[in-house]
Formats: structure tokens, sequence, C-alpha cells
């Protein structure tokens, strides 16, 4: 038995991410949200150490690394798994890829934008000239985990973003 008690806990997973689960309530989940938001340094050649929660849900989800695209709204960089490039190849296979501008479309501005970049011993990766200038990440990298997704920014210009964010959860709710 794990940590928690569970029949089926391995105790293998950090108690931050795991979710565990009763036995005889089926198999365990599969653990797929970025959570948190952490900083790292940038070193010269372009490398930063990913997370480890966050290799973590990509090893489990199959990936040998981490694909990121440039953000289409922000100077930042959305990062994700295996498991988001089958939802978007699920979506496209509704398209046909010869007649379809859609297909197309969304298949260049994700598939083929996308680098899959893997991690060395120390769990980093390099990340490409384009990107690290796209973003404007200078000597620190902030990674903030957004479920499917996580984000990669230079911290200086996220604090707005994070601000403009927030503000707007703050209205919807009605407590500006």
């Amino acid at each position: 038995m794990g940590h928690c008690g569970a029949g089926g806990c391995s105790g293998q997973i950090p108690t931050q991410i795991h979710r565990c689960f009763l036995p005889g309530q089926g198999n365990p989940p599969v653990v797929s949200a970025f959570v948190s938001t952490v900083t790292n340094k940038l070193d010269a050649k372009g490398r930063v150490s990913i997370p480890a929660p966050f290799r973590l849900i990509l090893a489990e989800q199959g990936t040998r690394g981490v694909y990121a695209i440039p953000s289409f709204v922000n100077p930042a960089l959305d990062a994700f798994g295996e498991t988001l490039i089958a939802d978007v190849e699920a979506r496209l296979a509704h398209l046909d890829p010869f007649l379809s501008a859609e297909h197309d479309a969304q298949a260049q501005a994700i598939l083929a934008s996308a680098q899959l970049m893997g991690f060395d011993d120390e769990g980093r990766c390099r990340l490409p000239d384009e990107f690290i200038a796209h973003a404007q990440l200078k000597d620190r990298v902030s990674f903030v985990g957004l479920g499917r997704k996580f984000e990669i920014w230079n911290p200086d210009l996220l604090a707005p973003v994070v601000a403009a964010r927030l503000e707007a959860v703050r209205a919807k709710r009605g407590m500006q």
C-alpha cells in the first residue's frame, strides 16, 4: 500500500499531483493536469529544467520530451504532451486532409509549428532560438500550469498577464 492507504496506490507519485482512488472503483486515474507556477533558470545555451511534476505527467502520457509551439496570442510558448497531440489529431480526423482548408490551417498552426524537445539527464531541454526570441526569454523562465497544457513565459512579461486574467475572473463573478 502507498502513502494514502489505497490498495492501488504505489506511493511513487509525489502527493501534490497524485489523485488516489478507492479500491473497487476501477483503475486509478491518469495524472493529466499541469498545475502550479514554477520559475527556473535559462542557461546561456538555451537550456531550462522542466519542473519535475510536469516531466512526470509528460512521461505518463508517453511523451519523450515536451512539445511546444509559439503562442498565438502572447509572447509565450504553449507546451504539452501526447494527450493534446491526440486531441488535435482527433479534431482534424473529421476534416478532409486533402480538400479542407480548415484542416490545413489547423494542422499548420499546431502540428507543423510544434517542436518535440527531448530531456537530458538533468531534466533540461534546449529551447530553439526562435522560441526564445518569440517569448522574449532572458535568464529566467516561468512555467504556468493550465490543465492540459502549460505556458512558458519570461517572468517579467507574465506578471501583468496574470493580473489581467485574475481580473477577468473577478469581473465574471462580479467581484470587481
